[in-house]
């Protein structure tokens, strides 16, 4: 059905969720080159927000629009389509800025997400599979399916390639969670076309201004607390960002370093913004990040990665709070946990 959808489109708009991560980027980049180089349309993708530094190479070459800085030309791009492909995010609410311009599209709106829960019922077509390690996995399998790219990752246009290896591997945490055979074997496929993962990974991992190492070593010596039950968490306010300068998606990664510590086995991290805290949740095999997001946080996600928001004043009444908020909660959360266990 998608290929047949694709045939009769001519104008096509990839979306993603906002503050998009490498996933985002990577599935969404993915699709317009494959759209554009191998289908003949009229592909772009477009974004919520701007990309981090660390994850521009990915749009090399792709039509973009970034809805922060141009929010008409993006309402007006996906008014224009025939066909919306929406990519890693399970509800249309996750696209913020986006959202009223998804929501009202006339057309035909396509889904291809990993994430648990989707709300089907707001596309026409979903394509839905917690059982990988990225939307990009997925996607590419989609791909392959295709009939100019019958299974052969060589013919995929090399700008797709990269980005779906760039995406997978930041979403794997480079092979360090949520890995399966198809991950490895999509890996091995995309190496074999071509793809420079050396560059992929110096371009990601090996690009990092020195606010952010400046940043990370005040969150480690001063931020970072340890609690009962092996919970680790951090509050970064609004002094800290602006103090480091930081930029979105440069705090990125920050809450999965407390995890390297032997006896944690579960990391928060709470990061101000705009008059909430957005959270990020991780844990170990074994504690759900996904129960403790969707149960105190607003949020969900993945089994070991989550996230959510504290709201101010429902949550906590101010954000000097937030801090006794968490370790309130979570001692609750794993004490539960223990208990379960036992059981």
């Amino acid at each position: 059905m998608l290929n047949r959808w694709i045939d009769e489109s001519t104008v096509i708009t990839t979306v993603c969720h906002a503050r998009p991560d490498g996933d985002a980027a990577g599935s969404s980049v993915a699709v317009a080159a494959y759209l554009t180089a191998c289908r003949g349309k009229d592909a772009v993708a477009v974004f919520p927000d701007t990309l981090p530094a660390t994850l521009d190479f990915i749009t090399d070459g792709t039509d973009t629009v970034f809805a922060d800085s141009e929010p008409e030309a993006a309402k007006k791009r996906i008014e224009s389509s025939d066909l919306l492909i929406c990519l890693d995010f399970n509800t249309m609410s996750r696209t913020e800025a986006l959202e009223e311009a998804v929501r009202s599209f006339s057309g035909r709106k396509v889904l291809v997400d990993h994430h648990e829960d989707p709300r089907t019922e707001e596309f026409d077509l979903c394509f839905s599979e917690t059982a990988v390690s990225s939307t990009c996995e997925l996607l590419y399998e989609i791909l392959l399916t295709m009939p100019d790219i019958r299974s052969d990752a060589s013919a995929l246009p090399k700008q797709a390639a990269v980005a779906l290896m760039s995406g997978m591997t930041t979403d794997t945490n480079n092979f360090a969670n949520s890995v399966h055979p198809g991950t490895l074997k999509m890996a091995s496929e995309l190496l074999a076309a071509g793809v420079d993962r050396d560059a992929i990974i110096d371009h990601i991992y090996c690009s990092e201004r020195p606010n952010r190492l400046a940043a990370q070593g005040e969150m480690l010596s001063r931020r970072l607390r340890l609690l009962p039950e092996g919970v680790a968490c951090a509050v970064l306010d609004d002094a800290f960002m602006e103090r480091h300068a930081l930029r979105d998606g440069e705090t990125e990664g920050f809450v999965n370093m407390p995890l390297a510590i032997r006896d944690i086995r579960l990391s928060v991290l709470a990061r101000e913004d705009k008059g909430f805290f957005r959270v990020s949740v991780r844990s170990k095999r074994g504690v759900s990040a996904r129960a403790l997001a969707r149960d105190f946080f607003h949020g969900g996600g993945h089994e070991q990665a989550s996230g959510g928001r504290i709201f101010i004043p429902s949550d906590v009444p101010s954000p000097d709070q937030v801090e006794a908020y968490i370790e309130r909660i979570t001692a609750r959360f794993m004490h539960e946990n223990a208990s379960a266990e036992k059981q």
